[in-house]
């Protein structure tokens, strides 16, 4: 895994343009299986309508063994993406299933990220492949994430990620960020670990209409991303560089403004349901979104290509034009109608 794997950059957006003329889809994020050990609060994944009015994941089919490796293989190669994101669920519940997909993955040159709450071992092969990522949420503090993702506490993640090299991943929920010295903390405790390369921040993204002590008022949200920039000076491994943090205080206002719904697709564990708008499903409130992913996305995207041309531009352009093609494609051949007509 490069240190640099969580990173995105303007050139990453620029690879995706090709494939998004030919209808191809740059980011990719399957949830590899259903199941849980955890019940987090707040989880998206398992949320009612996260997959379509009246979805839920729990009911729905997946696959296990030689039927998983083909499958997914088989769906991320149609897909043709630059990226591809495994998640749940809990992944590591398919390790040996994924133990033969990453290697693959890695040799076709494709970046790969599993999502993990840590709650079990993680195998350090993955963590040595070229382009392969394994990032482990940690949400809070031990007196806060070990309430909210018990087992997957901060002593089993400890033990579960010695000897491999990972990202961290936080969301922060109102609660955190009114104690004094909270970011800090933990900041300082997990800079520090030899294990983590990376730590990629969150800010709690609700669904539209949702009332919860998680939420971020709008004050606080403009606090919190001034703070995280200044932070990342000090704490070197943590991904919080302007444009990211701009595009948490003011993400998009709705999907058909997001670039990350734009060129991305999202599928649960029967491998074919998707997941709309992103990965957040339900009906999320976008003018509140705090998703880094997408904040990384939309902050890059607001950069300048050429001159006044921004890469944003670019994008809603290429999927304009691949969404015309892609309807040519499929209309009926009118020399076919006049013939069929004489």
């Amino acid at each position: 895994m490069t240190p640099g794997a969580m990173q995105i950059r303007p050139r990453d957006l620029l690879l995706s343009w090709g494939k998004l003329l030919c209808g191809k889809t740059p980011l990719l994020s399957i949830e590899v299986t259903r199941e849980c050990p955890l019940n987090c609060p707040g989880c998206y994944a398992y949320a009612d309508g996260h997959a379509g009015i009246g979805k839920n994941i729990r009911g729905m089919t997946e696959f296990h063994g030689d039927d998983l490796v083909s499958r997914l293989l088989a769906l991320i190669e149609r897909h043709d993406p630059i990226h591809v994101s495994l998640v749940g669920g809990e992944p590591l519940l398919r390790h040996r299933e994924l133990s033969r997909v990453l290697p693959v993955l890695s040799a076709r040159g494709r970046v790969s990220l599993v999502v993990t709450s840590g709650i079990l071992p993680i195998p350090r092969d993955w963590t040595r492949l070229p382009r392969v990522t394994v990032c482990v949420s940690v949400d809070g503090l031990p007196r806060d994430h070990d309430v909210r993702r018990h087992p997957a506490t901060y002593d089993r993640i400890l033990r579960n990620i010695d000897g491999c090299r990972v990202c961290l991943h936080w969301t922060i929920v109102r609660a955190q960020i009114e104690q004094p010295g909270y970011l800090e903390e933990y900041l300082s405790f997990w800079d520090r670990r030899q294990e983590v390369d990376r730590i990629l921040v969150s800010l709690y993204s609700p669904q539209r209409g949702e009332k919860t002590a998680e939420m971020l008022p709008a004050e606080a949200r403009r606090e919190v991303a001034a703070r995280l920039h200044i932070l990342s000076q000090t704490y070197t491994k943590l991904i919080a560089p302007q444009c990211l943090t701009d595009a948490f205080i003011t993400p998009p206002p709705n999907a058909g403004s997001c670039t990350y719904a734009l060129i991305s697709r999202n599928y649960t564990a029967d491998l074919a349901t998707t997941v709309e708008p992103c990965v957040l499903g339900g009906s999320p409130d976008c003018s509140q979104c705090g998703c880094a992913v997408s904040a990384a996305l939309n902050g890059v995207a607001g950069l300048e290509l050429l001159g006044p041309l921004k890469v944003r531009q670019l994008i809603r352009a290429s999927t304009s034009i691949a969404s015309l093609v892609t309807h040519i494609r499929r209309s009926p051949d009118p020399a076919r109608i006049a013939l069929g007509r004489s």
